[in-house]
Protein backbone atom coordinates (compact mmCIF):
# COMPACT_ATOMS: atom_id res chain seq x y z
CA UNK A 1 0.00 0.00 0.00
CA UNK A 2 1.08 3.26 -1.11
CA UNK A 3 1.94 6.44 1.47
CA UNK A 4 -1.15 8.16 -0.12
CA UNK A 5 -3.01 5.59 0.13
CA UNK A 6 -2.05 5.33 4.48
CA UNK A 7 -2.62 8.90 4.65
CA UNK A 8 -6.53 8.44 2.78
CA UNK A 9 -7.07 6.17 5.04
CA UNK A 10 -5.91 7.77 8.33
CA UNK A 11 -8.09 10.91 7.55
CA UNK A 12 -11.01 8.47 6.65
CA UNK A 13 -10.78 7.46 10.23
CA UNK A 14 -10.55 10.48 12.19
CA UNK A 15 -12.79 11.71 10.51
CA UNK A 16 -15.50 9.45 11.08
CA UNK A 17 -14.07 9.65 14.36
CA UNK A 18 -15.41 12.99 14.61
CA UNK A 19 -18.87 12.71 13.22
CA UNK A 20 -19.56 9.98 16.13
CA UNK A 21 -18.15 12.35 18.81
CA UNK A 22 -19.99 15.21 17.25
CA UNK A 23 -23.16 12.98 17.35
CA UNK A 24 -23.11 12.02 20.70
CA UNK A 25 -22.28 15.52 21.89
CA UNK A 26 -25.43 16.53 20.01
CA UNK A 27 -27.35 13.82 21.49
CA UNK A 28 -26.09 15.16 24.81
CA UNK A 29 -26.74 18.99 24.50
CA UNK A 30 -30.60 17.55 23.30
CA UNK A 31 -30.96 15.41 26.44
CA UNK A 32 -29.79 18.59 28.41
CA UNK A 33 -32.35 20.86 26.82
CA UNK A 34 -35.09 18.32 26.81
CA UNK A 35 -34.83 17.74 30.97
CA UNK A 36 -34.03 21.84 31.37
CA UNK A 37 -37.37 22.65 29.67
CA UNK A 38 -39.18 19.26 31.72
CA UNK A 39 -38.22 21.02 34.94
CA UNK A 40 -39.24 24.54 33.58
CA UNK A 41 -42.46 24.12 32.53
CA UNK A 42 -43.83 21.17 34.09
CA UNK A 43 -45.11 22.08 37.48
CA UNK A 44 -44.37 19.80 40.65
CA UNK A 45 -47.10 17.59 41.22
CA UNK A 46 -48.73 16.94 44.36
CA UNK A 47 -47.83 14.51 45.97
CA UNK A 48 -47.40 13.32 49.80
CA UNK A 49 -44.04 15.07 50.92
CA UNK A 50 -42.67 15.16 54.41
CA UNK A 51 -42.68 18.36 56.40
CA UNK A 52 -39.59 20.51 57.85
CA UNK A 53 -40.67 19.04 61.29
CA UNK A 54 -40.85 15.34 61.71
CA UNK A 55 -42.20 15.62 65.33
CA UNK A 56 -44.90 17.86 64.30
CA UNK A 57 -46.08 15.01 61.64
CA UNK A 58 -45.98 12.76 64.41
CA UNK A 59 -47.59 14.72 66.52
CA UNK A 60 -50.34 15.33 64.10
CA UNK A 61 -50.50 11.52 63.71
CA UNK A 62 -51.87 10.79 66.85
CA UNK A 63 -54.15 13.47 66.63
CA UNK A 64 -55.14 11.91 63.73
CA UNK A 65 -55.22 8.43 65.13
CA UNK A 66 -57.94 9.44 68.47
CA UNK A 67 -60.05 12.01 66.50
CA UNK A 68 -60.37 11.20 62.89
CA UNK A 69 -59.41 7.71 61.92
CA UNK A 70 -62.73 6.10 62.30
CA UNK A 71 -64.21 8.53 59.48
CA UNK A 72 -61.43 9.33 57.59
CA UNK A 73 -59.38 5.51 57.23
CA UNK A 74 -55.65 4.84 58.93
CA UNK A 75 -55.03 6.06 55.27
CA UNK A 76 -56.92 8.87 54.67
CA UNK A 77 -58.41 6.66 52.17
CA UNK A 78 -62.14 7.18 53.78
CA UNK A 79 -64.93 5.16 54.89
CA UNK A 80 -67.79 4.64 53.09
CA UNK A 81 -71.11 6.27 54.36
CA UNK A 82 -68.83 7.93 57.23
CA UNK A 83 -66.40 10.44 55.80
CA UNK A 84 -64.47 11.37 52.92
CA UNK A 85 -60.90 10.67 51.19
CA UNK A 86 -58.52 12.94 52.75
CA UNK A 87 -55.80 12.47 50.43
CA UNK A 88 -55.21 15.97 47.73
CA UNK A 89 -56.81 18.05 49.90
CA UNK A 90 -54.27 19.74 51.76
CA UNK A 91 -53.60 21.68 54.88
CA UNK A 92 -55.81 24.49 53.58
CA UNK A 93 -58.69 22.44 54.02
CA UNK A 94 -57.70 20.88 57.05
CA UNK A 95 -57.13 24.30 58.43
CA UNK A 96 -60.85 25.38 57.36
CA UNK A 97 -62.89 22.38 58.88
CA UNK A 98 -61.08 22.42 62.36
CA UNK A 99 -60.43 26.38 62.97
CA UNK A 100 -64.26 25.89 62.44
CA UNK A 101 -65.37 23.73 64.42
CA UNK A 102 -66.57 21.45 61.67
CA UNK A 103 -64.49 18.75 61.76
CA UNK A 104 -64.64 16.29 63.98
CA UNK A 105 -68.07 16.44 63.38
CA UNK A 106 -70.80 15.64 65.41
CA UNK A 107 -73.44 14.14 63.52
CA UNK A 108 -74.01 13.44 60.00
CA UNK A 109 -75.95 15.95 58.01
CA UNK A 110 -76.54 17.65 54.67
CA UNK A 111 -73.34 19.90 55.61
CA UNK A 112 -71.03 20.29 58.66
CA UNK A 113 -72.14 22.87 60.89
CA UNK A 114 -69.67 25.68 62.60
CA UNK A 115 -69.35 25.05 66.17
CA UNK A 116 -66.53 26.08 68.57
CA UNK A 117 -63.07 24.60 67.55
CA UNK A 118 -62.42 21.58 69.59
CA UNK A 119 -58.76 21.41 68.49
CA UNK A 120 -56.19 23.64 69.84
CA UNK A 121 -54.33 25.94 67.19
CA UNK A 122 -51.39 23.99 67.99
CA UNK A 123 -53.20 21.22 67.31
CA UNK A 124 -54.53 22.29 64.14
CA UNK A 125 -51.44 22.63 62.69
CA UNK A 126 -50.30 19.74 63.65
CA UNK A 127 -52.93 17.61 62.39
CA UNK A 128 -52.31 19.75 58.90
CA UNK A 129 -48.89 19.13 58.73
CA UNK A 130 -49.09 15.11 59.22
CA UNK A 131 -52.43 15.37 56.60
CA UNK A 132 -50.44 17.29 54.18
CA UNK A 133 -47.03 15.10 54.32
CA UNK A 134 -49.16 12.07 54.02
CA UNK A 135 -51.84 13.28 51.28
CA UNK A 136 -50.83 16.64 49.56
CA UNK A 137 -53.08 19.28 48.53
CA UNK A 138 -53.38 22.86 49.09
CA UNK A 139 -50.80 25.03 51.41
CA UNK A 140 -51.75 28.16 52.90
CA UNK A 141 -49.89 30.79 52.50
CA UNK A 142 -47.13 32.20 54.44
CA UNK A 143 -48.81 35.42 55.47
CA UNK A 144 -51.76 35.30 58.47
CA UNK A 145 -54.02 37.76 59.87
CA UNK A 146 -53.77 41.12 58.75
CA UNK A 147 -51.07 40.70 56.32
CA UNK A 148 -54.18 38.91 53.99
CA UNK A 149 -56.32 42.23 54.08
CA UNK A 150 -55.19 43.60 50.52
CA UNK A 151 -55.69 47.52 49.77
CA UNK A 152 -58.33 48.00 47.28
CA UNK A 153 -61.34 47.04 48.83
CA UNK A 154 -63.27 48.11 46.00
CA UNK A 155 -62.26 45.65 43.53
CA UNK A 156 -62.29 43.46 46.43
CA UNK A 157 -66.19 44.59 46.11
CA UNK A 158 -66.47 43.60 42.10
CA UNK A 159 -65.14 40.41 42.71
CA UNK A 160 -66.94 39.44 45.45
CA UNK A 161 -70.43 40.44 43.88
CA UNK A 162 -69.33 38.26 40.95
CA UNK A 163 -68.19 35.23 42.63
CA UNK A 164 -69.68 35.39 46.17
CA UNK A 165 -72.40 37.36 46.45
CA UNK A 166 -75.13 34.49 45.12
CA UNK A 167 -74.43 32.39 47.66
CA UNK A 168 -73.36 34.44 50.85
CA UNK A 169 -75.26 37.61 50.00
CA UNK A 170 -74.00 40.97 49.12
CA UNK A 171 -72.16 41.72 51.99
CA UNK A 172 -71.81 38.11 53.27
CA UNK A 173 -74.82 37.77 55.18
CA UNK A 174 -75.41 33.98 54.04
CA UNK A 175 -78.38 32.56 52.17
CA UNK A 176 -79.95 29.52 52.07
CA UNK A 177 -79.21 27.17 49.15
CA UNK A 178 -80.93 23.62 48.49
CA UNK A 179 -80.82 20.39 49.98
CA UNK A 180 -80.88 21.78 53.41
CA UNK A 181 -78.19 23.80 52.51
CA UNK A 182 -76.89 27.21 53.24
CA UNK A 183 -73.88 29.33 52.37
CA UNK A 184 -72.63 30.73 56.24
CA UNK A 185 -72.36 34.29 56.96
CA UNK A 186 -69.21 36.01 57.04
CA UNK A 187 -69.01 38.00 60.14
CA UNK A 188 -66.47 36.63 62.65
CA UNK A 189 -64.58 34.82 60.02
CA UNK A 190 -60.93 35.58 60.64
CA UNK A 191 -58.64 36.31 57.29
CA UNK A 192 -57.27 33.03 57.66
CA UNK A 193 -60.34 31.02 57.14
CA UNK A 194 -61.49 33.25 54.49
CA UNK A 195 -58.77 32.91 52.40
CA UNK A 196 -58.65 29.15 53.39
CA UNK A 197 -62.21 28.47 51.91
CA UNK A 198 -61.45 29.94 48.60
CA UNK A 199 -58.87 28.12 48.41
CA UNK A 200 -60.29 24.60 49.31
CA UNK A 201 -63.92 25.09 48.66
CA UNK A 202 -65.69 23.30 51.55
CA UNK A 203 -68.80 21.94 51.02
CA UNK A 204 -71.27 23.75 48.07
CA UNK A 205 -68.31 26.08 47.58
CA UNK A 206 -66.19 26.23 44.46
CA UNK A 207 -62.00 26.18 44.40
CA UNK A 208 -60.28 29.23 43.65
CA UNK A 209 -57.27 28.79 41.81
CA UNK A 210 -54.73 31.42 41.23
CA UNK A 211 -56.02 31.43 37.30
CA UNK A 212 -59.47 32.14 38.59
CA UNK A 213 -58.91 34.66 41.76
CA UNK A 214 -55.13 35.81 42.02
CA UNK A 215 -53.74 36.02 45.63
CA UNK A 216 -54.06 39.33 45.50
CA UNK A 217 -57.72 39.49 44.57
CA UNK A 218 -58.12 36.54 47.47
CA UNK A 219 -56.68 39.67 49.36
CA UNK A 220 -58.53 42.17 48.19
CA UNK A 221 -61.82 40.36 48.26
CA UNK A 222 -61.10 39.53 52.39
CA UNK A 223 -60.60 43.24 52.84
CA UNK A 224 -63.88 44.20 51.19
CA UNK A 225 -65.62 41.04 53.35
CA UNK A 226 -63.80 42.38 56.38
CA UNK A 227 -65.12 45.62 55.57
CA UNK A 228 -68.92 45.20 55.35
CA UNK A 229 -69.11 42.03 57.79
CA UNK A 230 -67.28 43.32 60.59
CA UNK A 231 -66.87 46.93 60.38
CA UNK A 232 -69.48 49.90 60.19
CA UNK A 233 -70.01 50.69 56.39
CA UNK A 234 -73.83 51.86 55.88
CA UNK A 235 -73.30 55.67 55.27
CA UNK A 236 -77.13 55.37 54.02
CA UNK A 237 -78.24 55.19 57.09
CA UNK A 238 -79.73 51.31 58.92
CA UNK A 239 -78.81 48.54 56.97
CA UNK A 240 -81.46 46.48 57.25
CA UNK A 241 -79.79 43.53 58.13
CA UNK A 242 -77.23 44.28 55.44
CA UNK A 243 -79.38 41.56 53.18
CA UNK A 244 -79.79 43.94 49.73
CA UNK A 245 -82.56 44.86 47.48
CA UNK A 246 -85.11 42.13 49.32
CA UNK A 247 -85.19 44.47 53.17
CA UNK A 248 -84.56 47.18 51.39
CA UNK A 249 -87.75 46.66 49.12
CA UNK A 250 -89.96 45.07 51.63
CA UNK A 251 -89.41 48.49 53.98
CA UNK A 252 -90.31 50.51 50.77
CA UNK A 253 -93.44 48.29 50.34
CA UNK A 254 -94.93 49.00 53.81
CA UNK A 255 -93.72 52.72 54.00
CA UNK A 256 -95.30 53.27 50.58
CA UNK A 257 -98.83 51.35 51.73
CA UNK A 258 -99.01 53.20 54.70
CA UNK A 259 -98.42 56.38 52.77
CA UNK A 260 -101.13 55.97 50.57
CA UNK A 261 -103.58 54.46 52.71
CA UNK A 262 -103.14 57.44 55.38
CA UNK A 263 -103.50 59.68 52.22
CA UNK A 264 -106.67 58.17 51.06
CA UNK A 265 -107.94 58.29 54.70
CA UNK A 266 -107.08 62.71 54.58
CA UNK A 267 -108.85 62.62 51.51
CA UNK A 268 -111.82 60.82 52.69
CA UNK A 269 -111.87 62.96 56.28
CA UNK A 270 -112.13 66.05 53.95
CA UNK A 271 -115.22 65.00 51.40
Amino acid sequence: MTVAAQMMKKRRARTKLRRRVAGMLAIAVALVGVGTLYSVLVPEPQTAQAQDDPIMVRQGEQIYNTTCISCHGANLEGVEDRGPSLIGIGEASVYFQTSTGRMPAVVQGAQAEEKPPVLTPEEIEQISAFIQANGGGVEMPEESGAELVGDNPARGGQLFRLNCASCHNFTGQGGALSSGKAAPPLEGATEDQIYAAMLSGPQNMPRFSERQLSPEEKKDIIAYVKSVADGDNSPGGNPLGGLGPQSEGLISFIVGMAALLGITLWIGAKQ
